[in-house]
């Protein structure tokens, strides 16, 4: 097998799976772009007993030549099956002799599985009776589809209320790298990249490896930029084939996105769907619910004036890289072949830095518990906001935990150690006070700062004595 980066979560599931003893139907699923296909074929060493792929906006002829001409490598010599009946029953007498012949795992790996299930097809109806009716009852058969199109894979499959209802063993939701893993992604490619370059590239596309596959050794990183996103790059235009590939009705998810793009901090439920009345309330949970699956974004909630979180006041904020990037910078894409290189250290660059370093903490909660050494303790986090008119304070991190302490983050992104002067510092113990007096708290409460690479000696760098850099993430 070859090297895998990181997914070790994965492959100790799927070791547990493989090992035991009884038909196994497992459901990977992700976003675009995310390496599904990647982790399965070399987890299994393309050893698959079947093996087919679903067309991306086939036809259904073409989805019965694919299927059938994936059957025919496997050893079948039959006529083409006029149906998907006909198609899983040849298929099940197929895989027959191949699960009685040695008692080995027999692997049947269906790729693109939303694509095969075309307008009245029948397919889905004959894939269940498939599994129920033979596959379910042989221990030798571990059954592995994939899907891009989350939503079709969250409705169809993991949720699905008929045939296939709670027969699905497993299900892994597969994520984007950590910053660690994408250190070690371009480590493991002989990359000689720094820590500074490593962490704009993941504040840009995060940790999807398809973007990453796209990055030159030798490359600086806003060179690598304009490449890529400028003067139509291969990733100009991702964010529209992303969401043609996710969502079957790719629209009102799109407008989703785009209203909260222009929310930095998130917006409550209501504001959404003032925004978007067109689109019903039962409609905009399942888009809520869908892109939260993707990853595209995170569902937190405030602390009311008793220290308690409310469940009734929740928001929604933009958490995707990409999409966040192509947000900020897509009205300039066609400005100039050398957009990034020429404004580097201007005005709209340094915000977007500022920010993106923001989320890549919060993506990182994990790594930021452990290195304060609270991982070992219940912990709640949330972003806060003064309901002051007056005093308009925000905390983007807020760690609530059991022993009666809380941590308010202060997040500052530098491309070198960070100088925190009086006025940041008083500002910082300010946001303390309010947050303190607003949630009427009786926990002590302990400010973090988080930067890049620490302090600057002198002025007010060690004022604050619990700070983490980006050693602490990786």
């Amino acid at each position: 097998m070859a090297k895998l980066i990181g997914r070790k979560e994965e492959i100790a599931d799927l070791d547990n799976y493989t090992k035991s003893g009884r038909a196994e139907f497992i459901a990977v699923y992700g976003r675009r772009r995310i390496g599904k296909t990647y982790l399965i074929r070399q987890y299994f060493s393309n050893n698959f007993a079947f093996e087919t792929s679903g067309v991306i906006d086939g036809s259904p002829q073409e989805q019965m030549a694919v299927f059938y001409s994936s059957m025919c490598n496997a050893g079948y010599q039959g006529d083409k099956p006029k149906n998907w009946i006909e198609a899983f029953s040849e298929l099940r007498k197929l895989l027959e002799p191949k699960v009685k012949k040695n008692g080995k795992r027999v692997v049947i790996f269906i790729d693109e599985l939303p694509c095969l299930e075309t307008p009245k097809s029948g397919f889905l109806h004959a894939f269940s009776n498939f599994w129920n009716s033979w596959a379910n009852w042989q221990d030798s058969i571990m059954l592995v589809v994939c899907g891009s199109a989350t939503s079709w894979m969250t409705d169809k499959l993991i949720n699905n209320h008929g045939g296939l209802y709670n027969r699905l063993t497993h299900q892994i939701h597969l994520r984007e790298f950590t910053l660690s893993e994408t250190f070690e992604y371009f480590e493991n490619q002989g990359f000689e990249y720094s820590k500074l370059m490593v962490l704009q590239i993941y504040m840009a596309f995060g940790g999807v490896p398809y973007y990453l596959s796209y990055f030159r050794k030798g490359e600086s990183f806003a060179k690598a930029i304009d490449r890529l996103f400028f003067n139509n790059g291969p990733l100009k235009n991702e964010f529209n084939q992303m969401f043609a590939a996710l969502f079957r009705q790719p629209q009102p998810y799109m407008q989703v996105i785009k209203f909260l793009a222009t929310k930095k901090s998130g917006v409550e439920r209501k504001e959404i769907n003032a925004a978007l009345k067109k689109i019903d309330n039962g409609h905009i949970t399942k888009i809520l619910n869908n892109l939260e699956d993707c990853d595209f974004i995170r569902k937190y909630y405030t602390i009311g004036r008793n220290g308690k979180l409310k469940s009734s006041s929740c928001f929604y904020q933009l958490t995707d890289f990409y999409t966040i990037f192509y947000f900020t910078f897509h009205e300039k894409a066609s400005a100039a072949s050398n957009f990034f290189q020429q404004n580097a250290g201007k005005p709209m660059i340094n915000t977007w830095l500022g920010l993106a370093f923001e989320r890549v903490v919060s993506a990182h909660i994990g790594q930021v518990k452990k290195a304060i050494g609270i991982d070992k303790i219940s912990t709640e986090h949330y972003s806060w906001r003064s309901a002051s008119s007056d005093d308009k304070v925000q905390i983007d991190m807020v760690i609530s935990r059991a022993d009666k302490i809380i941590n308010i983050c202060e997040i500052k992104y530098s491309s070198a150690e960070y100088r925190l002067t009086k006025e940041e510092y008083l500002k910082i113990q300010h946001r303390a006070e309010v947050y303190k007096q607003e949630t009427r708290t009786r926990d002590a409460v302990w400010p973090v700062l988080i930067t890049a690479f620490g302090t600057a000696q002198g002025n007010y760098g060690s004022a604050i004595n619990l700070q983490l850099t980006i050693d602490d993430l990786l």
